[in-house]
């Protein structure tokens, strides 16, 4: 390893730790990667587009990491003081709009296949495609062990502010950031043995992870291919806001909804009270000052064990539950393998199959309003792990739920079914939250008839037309 040009050299967080081993065991499954696409219209300076990512890449020490892992125990993260920006640069203009994209189609299937090195510095890859004089296509790819949604989201941001200030000519102003390292010596500094009793009595009694077996598909040997695919709903402009007043009435958070609705319909496709799924959490420590404006991986899938009581009011139980996931943030940044080995879940089993995600890349609403040369519209986002049932909850003026899944495990059809759950769950509870849990609005008014007829019919009660 050369040594002249590093800067610094670190241990990984768990949650790296644990995404460097998924990447490198299963390389061909392109886990953890983010693809981000964007519609750019106006007109373009080029120079300034590379030239505000390599001032981007040179602030901020997480954007220059390599890993190095090879015979030791505990890899390292390698940071190099100078890298150079990755812009790849095609031009299709001179092919008409149906074979444009037919071909970028087929690039970004081929772009995620295209295993990062993780020997190299600067996990991220840049692509601007000219498909006329004035509108490109930009794909942003980058590896999620050295940036999340919010760092993402920060970096975008920091890179617009450069493009446009090169564009025109003028100073650059960038408030301070503090690295990476920061967060790492400050892991260092916590009490294992407090999280440790923590998470002993928060996961007792549980001794296998919920089965999905259910909802899922009865004849699973037609599909041998690892394959993720997406389903999504959007809630309209009108029910998202009334979904915002109704969070802020009951002081409620987002999170604290999406992860109730999803622990109960665990609860009911599952057949249990006793629910263990995992949450994503954020990871960045409020006792740590000017984490907000970090740049890096903090992001932790943590284990949530929950016990339903279906004769409660669905409403004071989510207020209970909001309670939880606020404690649970005291130790969001305990180590997930970690946290399985204090559980009673045997080793060779997960702790959960489902988790949940408030994905924070609040880039839509910052290029809107943002006052350039040009336009940039983020039209797409693509990413993968490793858990084959993934709720993503994208928090916008319309609120996107989407599922990602393991198609070789589930159906389309059950997948939509579950979004459609979701979606009545969330618009019964901002018409009337006060309903018991047994009671979930969970079937259309022509079901709810059907539903009653046949409950009455069971029950030998033949009055149907009353």
């Amino acid at each position: 390893m050369a040594t002249k040009n590093i800067e610094d050299i670190y241990e990984l967080t768990p949650v790296q730790k644990g995404m460097l081993f998924h990447c490198l065991y299963d390389s061909e499954l392109s886990l953890y990667f983010f693809q981000h696409v964007f519609i750019l219209r106006g007109n373009l300076n080029i120079e300034a587009f590379e030239k505000a990512w390599q001032l981007v890449i040179d602030r901020h020490p997480i954007l220059r990491t390599g890993f190095y892992w090879e015979e030791i125990e505990n890899p390292l993260q390698i940071v190099y003081n100078q890298v150079k920006v990755s812009l790849n640069h095609y031009d299709w203009s001179n092919i008409d709009a149906v074979e444009q994209k037919a071909q970028l189609e087929s690039f970004l299937i081929s772009d995620r296949q295209k295993s990062f090195d993780f020997s190299q510095p600067c996990l991220m890859r840049h692509t601007l495609i000219r498909l006329t004089d004035d509108c490109y296509r930009y794909i942003w790819s980058v590896n999620h062990i050295i940036l999340d949604g919010w760092g993402g989201s920060l970096v975008f941001q920091e890179f617009v502010e450069v493009y446009g200030a090169l564009c025109q000519d003028k100073e650059i102003c960038l408030a301070p950031t503090r690295p990476f390292r920061d967060y790492i010596d400050w892991l260092q500094q916590q009490d294992i043995s407090k999280a440790e009793s923590f998470w002993r009595q928060a996961l007792q009694g549980i001794k296998a992870p919920a089965s999905l077996t259910y909802i899922e598909k009865i004849d699973q040997s037609s599909v041998q291919e690892v394959r993720y695919t997406e389903e999504t709903i959007k809630l309209s402009s009108t029910s998202t806001e009334a979904l915002q007043f109704f969070a802020t009435q009951q002081r409620l958070t987002l999170a604290t909804i999406i992860n109730g609705i999803w622990v109960i319909l665990l609860s009911r496709y599952t057949c249990r009270n006793n629910i263990l799924y995992g949450y994503n959490v954020a990871g960045r420590p409020a006792d740590l000052n000017g984490v907000e404006s970090m740049v890096g991986m903090f992001v932790n899938t943590l284990p949530i064990h929950v016990h339903i009581d279906t004769e409660q009011l669905f409403l004071s139980w989510l207020q209970h539950f909001q309670l939880q996931l606020v404690e649970v943030r005291g130790y969001e940044y305990t180590s997930l393998t970690q946290i399985n080995k204090w559980s009673e879940v045997p080793r060779q089993l997960t702790l959960f199959e489902s988790i949940v995600v408030i994905e924070n890349f609040p880039v839509s609403e910052f290029i809107r309003d943002w006052q350039g040369n040009i336009e940039f519209q983020h039209t797409g986002l693509y990413y993968r792990n490793n858990y084959p049932l993934n709720l993503v909850v994208y928090p916008n003026k319309e609120l996107l739920i989407a599922i990602s899944y393991d198609s070789r495990r589930f159906e389309t059809a059950t997948i939509a079914g579950i979004l459609k759950d979701i979606e009545m769950l969330l618009q019964g509870l901002i018409a009337n939250p006060h309903f018991k849990i047994n009671n979930l609005p969970l079937l259309t008014p022509e079901q709810q008839k059907i539903a009653a007829n046949l409950e009455k019919e069971a029950s030998f009660n033949w009055d149907f037309a009353a």
